[in-house]
């Protein structure tokens, strides 16, 4: 930036700051100098929409989202141009781009949701206003008027009804059919449970480090770590250990087949989950999000076989989940929380070096090859390698052992009916 272009930018912060109304001009002034300024397209953008002239705003925020396409704040504000200009589907697409970069962003799910909405797309719509209202009240805001800006009064108002709306639909949906094959007293913990999903009650965990990022299912034992006496099918998984185990160390000899651990979103960052030197955590997919992966199933015959010969989980899109997983020498899983405590995670350790330990909440596992453990992920966990050569253990999903038949039926089908609700 020239020394002209500096002092007419400072100039025209000053005016702004002190609400001089030169300010439109000054900053008009500094894109005659450098049309490119985003400063200034972005300052003239917000003085067009207070004018009633979002054409004008628009003009300016397209030209500032091509120069700083990483800015959330400007895809915020194209979008609410589109907005007062009725272009839905841009509009949309704004939103979608400014939360992509900062999904917190609450007020701007809450247009996303009105967005949808003039477009006939009433379940996203929904989708949208349920995740707005929720997330911003558990930041504590949006609960009363003064954690309500007043200009998103209105709107918030009108998303809480909507969302309460989709919110009985969505329960009757996933209950419906349930209460018709089942009793009350059978699914009074599936009912509380999906109620608490739905955001009706506040259904959560006693405990302060058990957390389900997804779905919480009350009435069950508090059972960080499982009494293995509950999976009686540990001592035949067990004794296959030997041929699980060679299979385990050809695959990492050859290194075909891995693929990250992490199924990280756009915008999330392995930093946050994956601590140490050089950090890496790979796996060796049999099964997941519910799909076989044939391929590695036919290299690893002998795993393979004592796998489908085991009580899996089989819901769609969902489960199985079963690999190798490898954690890289020097690696920290940092802690973390798991998505719902209907599930248990089982290790089977295949390859233990010194120094490795999975900790769930203050209980340290070392883990110890040929001998299967469960947890509930749920409660704050994090594992760790500190040695100069990877660890290997076959690990896997299967249900909480503390659930009837009948809540692992229903559960099965409301999971399938509803994960879509965890991956906004």
């Amino acid at each position: 930036m020239s020394a002209l272009n500096h002092a007419l930018l400072e100039q025209a912060r000053r005016y702004a700051e002190n609400g001089d109304a030169q300010a439109d001009k000054a900053f008009a002034l500094v894109l005659e100098n450098d049309a490119f300024n985003v400063e200034a397209r972005t300052h003239l953008a917000r003085a067009a929409m207070q004018a009633g002239n979002p054409e004008a705003a628009l003009d300016h925020l397209s030209v500032a989202v091509r120069v700083a396409p990483a800015k959330a704040a400007l895809w915020r504000n194209l979008g609410l141009a589109r907005m007062a200009l009725e272009h839905w589907p841009e509009a949309t697409a704004a939103f979608e781009q400014c939360l992509q970069l900062v999904p917190m962003m609450h007020a701007a799910r809450l247009h996303l949701g009105q967005c949808l909405e003039r477009q006939d797309r009433h379940d996203e719509a929904t989708k949208a206003y349920l995740q707005a209202l929720s997330e911003a009240q558990r930041a504590g805001l949006w609960l009363d008027d003064a954690t309500t800006p007043p200009w998103l009064a209105e709107p918030i108002a009108h998303a809480v009804s909507v969302a309460n709306r989709g919110r009985n639909e969505i329960h009757d949906a996933l209950m419906a059919p349930l209460r018709a094959r089942f009793s009350t007293q059978e699914l009074a913990r599936v009912e509380l449970a999906v109620r608490g999903l739905l955001g009706f009650e506040a259904v959560q965990s006693p405990h302060p480090k058990q957390q389900p990022t997804f779905l919480y299912f009350p009435g069950l034992p508090e059972a960080p770590v499982f009494d293995r006496g509950l999976f009686p099918w540990f001592d035949h998984l067990e004794s296959a250990f030997a041929a699980i185990r060679d299979e385990a160390a050809a695959v990492l000899q050859a290194r075909g087949g891995l693929s990250p651990f992490l199924d990280l979103g756009e915008n999330d960052r392995a930093a946050d989950y994956l601590g140490g030197m050089q950090p890496a955590w790979d796996a060796y997919f049999f099964y997941r999000h519910g799909r076989h992966y044939a391929e590695e199933h036919a290299a690893c015959p002998r795993t393979s076989a004592v796998l489908e010969s085991l009580p899996l989980v089989r819901i769609a899109d969902h489960a199985p989940e079963i690999c190798f997983s490898v954690l890289g020498a020097g690696s920290h899983i940092l802690p973390h929380y798991g998505t719902s405590n209907i599930r248990s995670v089982v290790h089977l350790p295949l390859i233990v070096p010194e120094d490795c330990a999975l900790k769930v909440l203050d209980s340290e596992i070392p883990g110890k090859a040929g001998t299967c453990f469960a947890f509930d992920d749920t409660y704050l966990h994090e594992a760790w390698n500190r040695s100069s050569a990877p660890r290997v253990i076959l690990l896997m999903d299967t249900w909480n052992p503390h659930l009837t038949g009948i809540e692992k039926i229903a559960l099965a089908e409301i999971v399938a009916k509803t994960g879509h609700l965890n991956r906004a």
